[in-house]
């Protein structure tokens, strides 16, 4: 079993979380972005953070990044090494006791957080990262990658959440949406550079 990494808040190399399905989706677009996402963080020299399967999106995101010289941090729970399949050749492959260990040893090891399509975990960890963000316990960046308009009904959950009340306007702010990876990439190189 490994150890829980303790880390800075912002790693070398810039390091990327992304929290995606571990199912592949009904729309070949949704793998083909997973796929591009990874050939992406490889191409700008970044490191993929992610659940350390190699099922659904997480395995396409993973075998692109690694296929094109990326490095890799995975980390995933005891109980999900069979069915997500873990992921061994990564990088760093870490095994925890349990969810919350590994969404904190994700966050802890990354410089933003992009969220592909998915199902209830994605929509667990990225609302996590989004009320730690809502209370103040950190700035990292939060982005959306919106295939095919994947998250828009998120996005209107959101609104209709701060129209009636239960959040602050302010929390349509925490993240950002994009609708391509070339859109996603130039947000993230931009802030990339200001961390220079």
């Amino acid at each position: 079993m490994s150890d829980t990494p303790v880390s800075a808040p912002y790693s070398t190399p810039f390091s990327v979380c992304v929290y995606c399905g571990s199912r592949p989706g009904h729309k070949d677009s949704y793998e083909a972005a997973a796929i591009e996402m990874g050939e992406a963080i490889a191409r700008e020299e970044w490191r993929l953070v992610y659940g350390a399967g190699d099922v659904g999106l997480m395995g396409a995101v993973a075998r692109a990044a690694q296929a094109n010289g990326a490095e890799t941090f995975g980390v995933i729970p005891t109980h999900l090494l069979p069915k997500e399949v873990g992921k061994r050749d990564l990088t760093r492959f870490i095994i925890t006791e349990n969810m919350h260990e590994r969404k904190k040893v994700m966050f802890m090891n990354s410089d933003a957080i992009v969220v592909l399509p998915g199902g209830a975990g994605s929509l667990d960890e990225f609302f996590e990262v989004l009320t730690w963000k809502q209370i103040g316990l950190h700035e990292k960046p939060i982005f959306l990658l919106s295939t095919e308009g994947y998250w828009q009904p998120l996005e209107a959950l959101i609104e209709h959440v701060i129209s009636e009340g239960f959040a602050p306007i302010s929390t349509s702010s925490y993240f950002e949406t994009a609708e391509t990876v070339a859109e996603l990439v130039e947000a993230l190189r931009a802030l990339r550079a200001e961390r220079s």
